[in-house]
């Protein structure tokens, strides 16, 4: 009897089996979540990032920040890898991710490597638009320990005519001749605007929700513990 037939369908159903489970499953189960809006703020989140942020999202990614840098807070129990004491989680009181904060990241970056710190929420830790072409320019002045490549052709020197005056956008970095400038390219403010965009700070139904604080716990406790007043009467002292 040829068992090609029954071998060739066995395979399909095999391969089929799989692509359900890894590709279809998923893809119904998340792949068509909508923004939710935020109980306390009633803004939609996650929100869309805007323009110039999508645009600095390519730099990211044609750069292979995502190499060296993940995108995803680890809950605890990873071991060396979670981070309950690095100060960089964004929800109160929770450190982890979850499929939401990624709806509209074509692809994900989410990295395997922590060569440099995780940026989820590098949006929040620095704000300073500035500080950080700096340390695009040259890492090792604000971070001397730092591992990081400099990123100096995302910025041009710019000689300075005896009638101009400083730009505004000049990086003020040590090194610089005199009548010169550094300029950041368009694609470095592009960069810095995708990473001060993130930041995932809402409340949301499939986080685990923020511990009680230690006050508020034994507060609690006593209350529960408390004997029970007794009720008053109306009837006279003897």
């Amino acid at each position: 009897m040829n068992a090609g037939p029954l071998i060739f369908l066995a395979s399909f159903f095999a391969l089929a089996t799989s692509w359900f489970g890894f590709v279809l499953m998923p893809q119904l189960q998340i792949g068509r979540q909508q923004p939710v809006e935020l109980a306390d703020t009633g803004q939609a989140y996650p929100p869309m990032r805007p323009g110039e942020a999508r645009q600095g999202e390519q730099v990211y990614r044609a750069n292979g920040c995502f190499y060296c840098h993940s995108q995803q807070l680890r809950p605890e129990g990873f071991g060396a890898d979670a981070e309950p004491e690095r100060g960089w989680r964004g929800r109160p009181g929770v450190v982890q991710s979850v499929a939401e904060d990624y709806l509209y990241d074509r692809p994900a970056m989410l990295g395997t490597q922590r060569i440099g710190p995780d940026l989820t929420n590098i949006g929040l830790r620095q704000t300073n638009e500035m500080e950080l072409l700096k340390h695009l320019y040259n890492p090792r002045a604000s971070m001397p320990t730092s591992v990081m490549p400099p990123y100096r052709y995302l910025f041009d020197k710019h000689e300075l005519k005896r009638w101009e005056k400083p730009s505004p956008d000049a990086l003020n970095v040590p090194g610089v001749a005199a009548g010169y400038e550094i300029l950041p390219k368009p694609e470095a403010k592009e960069l810095v605007a995708y990473l001060l965009s993130l930041h995932s700070q809402g409340i949301l139904f499939e986080t685990p929700p923020p511990p009680a604080s230690p006050t508020n716990a034994v507060a609690g406790n006593a209350a529960t513990n408390a004997p029970a007043a007794k009720p008053a009467t109306n009837a006279p002292a003897k």
